[in-house]
């Protein structure tokens, strides 16, 4: 295999050049889904994508494809890709790094003189994080076919501004079409975890993704006077709900060590600090790398929730809001990732991801697999969120030689 290597500091460049659109304060990236700044972003992108040779098209829901032709253009394309928008307080790294890498192969394999037999794309997907538009992922997975187009166009974001709307504010809708096939995709991400940090490794070959179930409750109690209302005589949502947390932490000692369990948002109705909760609604996260798993702590969680709620006289509502199947990854790319990584000498070892990204919506779709590097600390979704730029060449490298090697197929 004739190793390729990419040019390091080219791409660390371009990754803290993208770090200045949406900076924040503490160091990280606010660039919200088909905001200004994410609009600011891709423009900067696209720049650097025409520079290097590529075409721009959109689809309806703001998917960007950057192709670079290939010697037999009429072959389906492989494809590279990841996000650009952020969390609120984001890093510079979750998404980026994954677009950045594409934009580095495709420049690096001008700097080599290698053409491609097939055309090479890099897609950057709408609003991958959902943190202002839900669901998550739903650039992806409007692309293949697994939510429906007006669904995705009609969410609003918390101020009532749909994603139509923000789409034709920034301009970035387009007629691409969606499903159209890919060859393969190839997706390059910081991990999101502290494993191959704490393993000193540089690079993980991803097998595929764990399946992600969440959940919406709402706890219906009664709400009263907080100085009149004797204990034993109260409906208190909350103190209903901070038992259904010590039962979800006691579950989920049950499915050690691949299950996990998350309260990421908790809401008091109409709120005082002088009265009692009355209605509770709050968020439940359940991941395991196996479904029937998912679903045995998805029926548990409903079985233990409603013995509390029976216990202390509350009304109780329980309701899927999300489920993301397990994904094994197409092994013909896992491959080609592992033979690039040999013929590297990195250290190495195979995972799961534990967060989900658009690459479990592609696999559904055509070959698909994903290449991880560490990030400091395992801390992501945070300001502080860090890679060592070392980390960062190797595993684009790694991308560089696998993604090479598909495209003379």
């Amino acid at each position: 295999m004739n190793v390729l290597k990419c040019n390091g500091e080219r791409l660390w460049q371009s990754l803290m050049d993208m770090a200045k659109v949406g900076a924040t304060d503490k160091g990280g990236n606010c660039r919200l889904a088909l905001s200004e700044e994410d609009r600011a972003g891709r423009e900067l992108f696209i720049g650097w994508c025409r520079e290097a040779g590529m075409s721009i098209t959109f689809d309806a829901i703001g998917n960007l494809f950057a192709r670079l032709p290939g010697l037999n253009d009429q072959l389906p394309p492989v494809v590279m890709g990841s996000h650009l928008d952020t969390q609120p307080k984001g890093g510079r790294f979750d998404g980026i790094y994954g677009v950045l890498c594409g934009l580095e192969v495709v420049r690096s394999l001008a700097d080599a003189g290698v053409r491609n037999k097939r055309p090479i794309e890099i897609a950057v997907w709408t609003n991958e994080e959902g943190a202002r538009f839900t669901p998550a992922m739903f650039g992806s997975a409007v692309f293949t076919g697994s939510l429906a187009l007006d669904a995705a166009l009609n969410a609003c974001d918390s101020e009532g501004v749909s994603v139509r709307q923000a789409l034709e504010s920034i301009g970035h809708g387009g007629d691409a079409p969606f499903q159209r096939p890919f060859d393969a995709y190839f997706e390059a991400h910081i991990e999101q975890g502290p494993i191959l940090e704490d393993n000193g490794l540089p690079v993980g070959v991803v097998t595929g993704g764990q399946a992600i179930c969440w959940l919406d409750v709402q706890v219906q109690g009664q709400s009263a006077h907080a100085g009149t209302t004797p204990m034993a005589l109260r409906k208190d949502a909350l103190f209903g709900v901070a038992e259904m947390a010590g039962q979800l932490e006691a579950l989920v000692a049950q499915f050690n060590p691949q299950g996990l369990v998350t309260i990421g948002q908790v809401n008091i109705a109409k709120s005082s600090r002088n009265t009692i909760a009355g209605s509770v609604t709050f968020t439940v996260d359940l991941r395991h790398h196996q479904d029937e798993q998912i679903d045995l702590m998805e029926r548990q969680v409903h079985e233990r929730f409603q013995q509390v709620a029976d216990a202390r006289g509350l009304a109780l509502s329980i309701e899927r809001h999300w489920l993301s199947p397990a994904t094994p990854f197409d092994g013909d790319c896992v491959e080609a990732v592992r033979r690039a990584v040999h013929a590297l000498d990195y250290p190495h070892q195979d995972i799961v991801s534990g967060a989900g990204h658009d690459a479990i919506l592609l696999a559904r779709h055509c070959p698909t697999t994903m290449v991880f590097i560490p990030c400091m600390g395992g801390l992501s979704h945070n300001e502080a969120e860090a890679i060592d730029p070392q980390d960062a060449r190797k595993g684009c490298n790694v991308l560089l030689n696998a993604v090479t090697e598909r495209t003379q197929r």
